[in-house]
């Protein structure tokens, strides 16, 4: 019986301890990718160009909050330069940021609720480890709606995108 306790709890100990290393590992990685993704926003609000984009892995995806605002990084750097060049952009602090990893961690999404000049928004995406930097593949920059005023904000915007959905269902 003893020898059977005893067994068990190494066991124990050991599935701890690794869980503990797993753990600890992706507390450095969320740590690095936390100062990557204040980094991304800093270089936004102080209108750094380069920094900016450097921070997209070169096959990457930004997903505005408008409809049609999908563009890959080079279609996206060409429609935000003048905003960059007259130093108008944006200006977004993490209030509240989730970070999740792949099974082997060189894939992570996040999601996180940010502090904007349109109020609360929420910014998504996957980031990669590239040559041992974070890179974000994708961001998804949403407005967030307060469950209770969406109908005013259905209502205030069907009239642009009934238009937009009859242009998108005949291009089908």
């Amino acid at each position: 019986m003893k020898k059977t306790t005893i067994f068990f709890t190494l066991i124990l100990f050991l599935l701890s301890f690794t869980i503990l290393s797993a753990q600890t590992k992706f507390d450095k990685e969320k740590a690095e990718i936390g100062t990557m993704l204040d980094g991304f926003n800093v270089a936004a609000a102080k209108a750094d160009f380069t920094t900016y984009f450097n921070y997209f892995a070169d096959e990457s995806v930004f997903i505005g909050t408008d409809a049609t605002e999908v563009w890959d990084k080079k279609a996206f750097m060409v429609w935000a330069k003048p905003y960059f060049d007259k130093n108008k952009t944006w200006n977004f602090t993490s209030l509240k940021r989730n970070i999740y990893f792949s099974k082997d961690g060189k894939l992570a999404w996040f999601d996180e609720l940010l502090n904007t000049q349109m109020k609360i928004c929420r910014g998504s995406g996957v980031v990669e480890k590239i040559n041992g930097e974070w890179k974000i593949k994708q961001y998804v920059l949403s407005v967030t709606v307060p469950n209770e005023v969406i109908d005013k904000i259905v209502e205030v915007k069907t009239p642009i995108e009934e238009i937009l959905m009859k242009e998108m269902t005949i291009k089908k």
